[in-house]
Parts: C-alpha cells; structure tokens; sequence
C-alpha cells in the first residue's frame, strides 16, 4: 500500500457501501424469514399433485435455501468490511501519529510510489530560518522511524490485501447463487486462508521426509478447519491433485519401514478422514480453479501414480478411500464414479480383478476390520452413502420407465453392472479376516440407502439438521423413489433370492430401504391388484411416490422375508406403521373405521408374505422341524424386541437395531406426526419388556416351530386390534365390527398364500 494512500485515506466510499450492505443484510433477514415461515411452510403444509408434487416444491425450497444463503453471505461481507475498514482507520491514525513524533526529530517521509517511500530530514540545516534551532537525530532514530512506518504500511497492506482475497474466495464458493460460508470478520476469515497455505506446505513435501510433528500439525489443523470452506478451497488448490495423492499414499503405506510405528500409523489414519473431509469441502466452490483441480483428479483416475509406494496404485485406488469421509459436490462424484465404473467394467474378468490380487499390497485404508482398501469401488460407494443427492443422480431411474418398474431395461446402468454383472472379492485382510465377508457389497448397501431415502446411510435421523420428516424435511422425493422402485424389482426378481444370499451383507440395507419405503409398499399392496388403490389409508407423505405394483410389493417382501435381518427390520416397520394408521384414523366417522380397517388387514397381508417366506427359507435352508430351524425361527421372532428404544416425533419412527449405534437406525414412515395410545402402548411394553429380561442369557437362542412362529404373528396383529378396540369404544356400533377379526386373520392367511403361489421360493445352495 503506498503511504499517501493510507496517510491521506478517505474512507466515505467504504461507509457508504458498509452502510448499504447493512441495510441490505436487514431486508434480506426479513426475506428469509419470509420465505422460511411463510412460503416454504405454506409449501410443506399444501397437498400438492402432479408436476407441482415434485417441481414445485422442490423449486420452493431451493429459492428459500437461497434466501437463506443470501443473508449469511450478505452479513459475512458485511462484517468483513467494517472489520477491514476499522483495521484501516487504525492504521492511518498510527501513521499520522508516527509522522507526528518523526517531525519533532525533523524527520519526514515521502512517498516515492509502488508501496515504496524514503525518509528525509524535515527541513534542512543550511535552509532553515536564521536563528532556528532543530531537533536533532540520530542514524538509530531515522532507522527507527523507517522500520514503524514500514510496519505500519505492511500490516494496513496485508489487512487490505487478505479481505480482498477472502471476499474473492467467498463470492467464487458459488458461480451462480450464494455461498453459506459465514465469517464474524476479515481476521478469522484472513487466518483460515493463511493456514491453508502453511499446511499445504507440508503436503508439497517428499511423504517420507516428514515427520512425526508436521504430520500431527497436518492432522490438528486440517481437524479444526476441515469443514472451512476457504481454508479447503486454498489448501486444495495449493497442491496439484496428482501431489495430493501421492503425498497420502506416502504416509498411509505400511511398506515404508515404520510400519510398526504406532504413533505414525495413528497420525496416517487421523489423515485419511481429515484429509477426505477436507478435500470434500474443497469440491463444494464453484471456483474456476477449484472446477480445474476436479477434472485433473477425476482425469488422474485410471493412471498410475508413477512413485514407490503402496505399490504404485492408480488415482482411482488412493481417492476413493479419501473420499470415504466427506460431504463431496455432486458433480464430481458422479463424474468421479462413471470414469471409474467404465474402467472397472473393461477389466471385469473372473481371476483378473485389477484391484485385489496377490502383487497388491497397497492398503490405503484404516477404517473397517474386513476392508484393505484396495478395491476403489468400495470407496467411491461409502461417498456416495454419504452423499444422498450425488447417489440418488448416480442411481437414477433412466428416462421412458413406465409407473412401475418391471423390465431390466428401466434399471440404471450402473445399479445393474453393481448389482448383477460386477465380480465382486473379498478384501479381508490376509491375516484376522473373513474372506466370506465382502465388504463392498456392505457399501453398496449403504450407498443404495443413500440413494433411497435421501440422508446419509450414517445420519441420526432424530437428532441431525434434516431428519426425514413430513413435507419438504422428508427426504424421499420422486427422484429417490425412483432408485427404490429399481432396487425392489433387481431384488424382488427371480434372481432376488440368489443376489440377496450371495450379497448378504446388504440384507440390513435392503431392510432398511423396505422400513423407509413401508407406507408404499402397503399401498402397492392394498386394492385389487393394480387397481383401486387406498389413497386414504396409505397416504401420500411426498410427491412423487414410489409404485411398486402389487406383484412388484409382493416379490420384494417375498425376498426379505427369507433373511433374517432384512424380515426383522421390516416387520418391525410394518407393525409400527400399523400402529400409527390406528392412532391416526380413530373411529370417529366412518371412513376412519374404514381406513383403520384396510391398514390392519393390508398390514397383516405384508406380515403374511413377510412370515411365510421366513418359515420357508428356514425350512429349505435347514430341514425342517429340525433345531437349526427352530432356532432360526426363534430370531426372527425376536423382531418384537426392536420396539425397546424406538422414537417417534415429526410423522417417523427411529428403530436402533440391537447393540448398534446411530448408524444402524432403522427410519420408518407414520401415518400420525406423533405417537397416539397404540404405538405409546406398544412402545412402552417394549421398553418394559426389555428391562425384564436384562438377564436373560443373551448367549441362549429360543426356538420356534413354525406353528407357533405363525401363531406368535396373528397373536400380534390381534393385539394391534384389541388396542384399537380400547381407545376407539364406540368402534362396537360399526355394523362390519364382528368382520374385522375374520378379515385380519384372512389376510394374515392371504399373506402366506400369496407368498407361496405368487412370491419368490427359496433360495436352494
């Protein structure tokens, strides 16, 4: 900054515009609320059709978000600005000061241009007025004034130059619309740049030559700013995608002599995730530059890295398992993922994988007991299990499918490659592993859920910022119903049976996807075949619903019901949705009995098909009536107990699986936005019930034959019944009311008979 500048600064232009950006971020806090309170609840409240179920909303919300983002950004320039502007009005008031005191040694400065100045003697001896005496000065003195004025110019040049920088990095975050970066002023925002810098340092170095204290330095700071979005942009940007690679590969390869080394390990595997996180963010800008940096690392791809170590992988092979931590911009995963799908497809040989075979030994990854990391595959799906509309855009149903999917040409490409004609390996480690576990079939479960109910398969949908809830909050749009219809026609196909044993890692994730999906898989089941659907039992709770056909419904429980995990997840959906019909249509009129009584007799036709398909996979895959059997029966029996624990609030149960953690949690659809005396009573047996076998031997296994395991499923839908006929009392006037228990047991019956002549048989070794 040229001294004159700062010494003769006026700063009006600067109040004016600070001026006007306050007012504006007033106007744009009241259009937000607006816009959030008023035409995005209005929204979510209507009961849209058609185009609007699906086009409309989601323009509505994507134009409150804007609003939304509008407003941070506004207020963040803001603050940037009038901190900026203080720290400038400061400066000059230093430098006038300091020009003061030099005058009163006789010193002075002038401005010579280009941020340069030089320091004179105020007025000269041999020019000074006869008689007048002037202070004088020493070298140190004109030396020392020197270096304050240089001072002062440095730090009024650096707070101008980094808002400039920051205000340029937080505009490009976004090339169309607004950014929700947020600063509370020019320093945070001036020292998230200027760590990026330092840290990409470190990263330019040779991987071998760091050490122990830089890589924890790495690691603290990439921890602390890794969700920063300037800070990732600039980290990201410093070091060319191919040096990003090769730098992890580097650190994470156990071949380099210290392998043994703990704390170094400990530090590569604090890097993988802080590192992926971090690089994740970065993808979010819109930036040139950052757009430039995604198409060199996605073009990196299928090359060999050219270094020594971890065997010299692929780009594929080292990205992918950073990318498994990580919210990363849509575009470039999808990208990312048809380059990588391509390559893989062209080496999908049997005994040929490029990826696992006995010369790779480059594991990357830290994370997972039975998963190296040297398939990239597995990777690229963990990123899209956390990535809900990168994975709904990857999965996507193609254009032309008809209201139901029933042919393979209306399945996705890539969901038909990852599911039917992949080769998928196992890649446990050689030593404490499982080879029968593959842990990309894992992933691409977890993908799949992603995919489906729009959340991250590892999301706590009752605590985190967007839980799956009514209207807008649900995440289920007609985009992710159209993955699930795919999933439930590739699964519930004739192949269903043999894809869900050889791929059992996915039978929680198939469950789960059934759970999420369970109030449009009863409507595809009420009515009469194809048609007269129950739209006033089995509402609409998005736009856009899922059709799964009533053959399609059939199939795809007939295939979960064989697993154990996958029936006990869906029966357990299903019984709480039951639930939540009874407490939603008491018997206050006449449709509501009406609507009560098809979601009990469609609910026990699901438990039909669902409990029918179990007894006979256990039958086949044991003999029948024999203890394995039994046993077998016994666990699926135990579903029951998911109730202990369950959560209901905004129109959605979360079932936590036993002995898991958020991660597990089952999401299921209500028809009531709240918990009524049916689900409450349910629940809180549940809960009773589990404190009173605390004790139980949780090694003993309880067998069931496979009468009383139908026994045990009628006894359950007539205590559903029995609950209804409590709290509804004037039920007794209804003139069907002596039907209803013949009704349920029919269609408990249909259920079975249904599953056997028109579900999927057992899978046979």
């Amino acid at each position: 900054m040229d001294l004159d500048s700062l010494r003769f600064a006026n700063f009006s232009d600067l109040d004016a515009a600070i001026t006007d950006w306050e007012q504006m971020v007033a106007k744009l806090k009241t259009l937000q609320g607006d816009a959030k309170d008023d035409l995005k609840a209005k929204s979510d409240k209507a009961n849209w059709a058609g185009e609007n179920a699906t086009v409309t909303r989601a323009f509505v919300d994507k134009t409150a978000g804007e609003f939304a983002d509008a407003h941070t950004q506004a207020e963040t320039i803001t603050k940037i600005l009038t901190d900026t502007r203080g720290e400038l009005v400061g400066y000059r008031t230093e430098l006038n000061a300091a020009i003061h005191r030099g005058v009163q040694k006789n010193l002075t400065v002038q401005d010579m241009g280009e941020g340069s100045f030089t320091v004179t003697m105020n007025i000269h001896p041999d020019r000074a007025a006869k008689g007048t005496t002037l202070p004088e000065h020493t070298q140190q003195d004109v030396d020392a004034f020197r270096d304050e004025i240089q001072n002062i110019l440095k730090k009024a040049t650096e707070s101008d130059t980094s808002a400039a920088n920051v205000l340029t990095l937080l505009v490009d975050q976004a090339k169309y619309g607004f950014s929700d970066a947020s600063y509370s002023d020019r320093d945070s925002a001036a020292k998230a740049v200027a760590e990026a810098e330092k840290m990409a340092k470190i990263l330019k170095k040779d991987p071998h030559d760091v050490t122990l204290t830089e890589l924890n330095t790495l690691n603290t700071t990439l921890a602390a700013y890794k969700n920063d979005p300037l800070f990732a942009e600039r980290f990201a940007t410093q070091v060319e995608p191919k040096k990003v690679l090769e730098f992890y590969a580097g650190i994470a390869d156990p071949y380099q002599g210290y392998g043994t080394d703990r704390k170094r390990l400990e530090q590569a595997k604090q890097l993988q995730k802080n590192l992926g996180i971090t690089l994740g963010t970065a993808t979010l800008s819109d930036s040139d530059t950052m757009e430039r940096w995604e198409r060199q690392m996605v073009k990196l791809g299928p090359d060999r890295l050219g270094i020594d170590d971890a065997n010299d992988p692929t780009g594929f092979a080292v990205m992918s398992n950073l990318m498994r931590f990580g919210d990363y911009d849509d575009q470039f995963l999808n990208d990312y993922g048809d380059k990588l799908v391509a390559y893989d497809k062209e080496h999908n040989v049997k005994n040929m994988s490029p990826w696992i075979n006995n010369w790779n030994q480059g594991d990357l990854n830290f994370y997972g007991k039975y998963d190296r990391g040297r398939d990239p595959m597995t990777g690229f799906l963990e990123a899209l299990g956390h990535n809900p509309d990168a994975s709904t855009q990857f999965f996507a149903q193609p254009d032309g499918a008809g209201a139901a999917v029933d042919k393979e040409s209306e399945v996705n490409d890539h969901l038909k490659y990852l599911t039917k004609d992949r080769i998928w390996l196992s890649d446990s480690p050689m030593m404490g592993g499982d080879i029968k576990v593959i842990a990309g079939h894992d992933s691409l479960g977890h993908a799949l859920e992603s995919a489906t109910t729009g959340y991250a398969y590892d999301a706590d949908p009752m605590s985190g910022k967007d839980p799956m809830v009514p209207g807008s909050r649900d995440h289920r749009t007609a985009a992710t119903a159209g993955v699930m219809e795919q999933v439930a026609f590739l699964y519930g196909s004739e192949d269903g049976p043999k894809m869900l044993h050889e791929q059992s890692q996915l039978a929680d994730s198939l469950g789960k996807m059934g759970a999420a999906y369970i109030d449009d898989i009863d409507y595809s089941l009420s009515g009469v075949g194809d048609s007269a659907k129950d739209d006033g039992a089995f509402p609409a709770k998005y736009g856009g619903r899922a059709n799964f056909g009533n053959q399609g419904a059939i199939d795809f429980l007939s295939v979960l019901g064989q697993d154990e995990t996958s029936h006990g997840v869906v029966s357990a959906a299903q019984h709480l949705y039951t639930l939540s019909a009874l407490d939603a249509f008491p018997a206050t009129s006449e449709a509501n009995i009406d609507s009560a009584h098809d979601a009990l007799t469609t609910g026990a036709d699901a438990r039909g098909i669902l409990d029918h398909s179990r007894v006979q996979q256990a039958e086949t895959t044991y003999k029948a009536d024999s203890e394995d059997a039994n046993k077998s029966l016994g666990r699926s029996g135990d579903w029951i107990k998911l109730g202990t624990g369950v959560v209901v609030g905004g129109g959605i149960a979360a079932i936590p699986l036993p002995g898991s953690t958020a991660a597990a949690l089952v999401v299921a659809p209500m028809v009531a936005d709240t918990a009524g005396e049916a689900l409450n009573t349910f629940i809180g047996h549940q809960v009773d019930k589990g404190i009173d076998g605390a004790e139980d031997d949780p090694t003993e296994k309880s067998q069931m034959t496979s009468r009383e395991f139908y026994g045990a499923g009628t006894k359950q839908l007539g205590g559903a019944y029995a609950t209804y006929l409590d709290n509804n009392p004037q039920i007794g006037d209804a003139s069907d009311q002596g039907n209803w228990t013949q009704d349920i047991n029919y269609s408990y019956d249909n259920g079975s008979s249904q599953n056997d002549h028109r579900g999927r048989p057992p899978y046979k070794d």
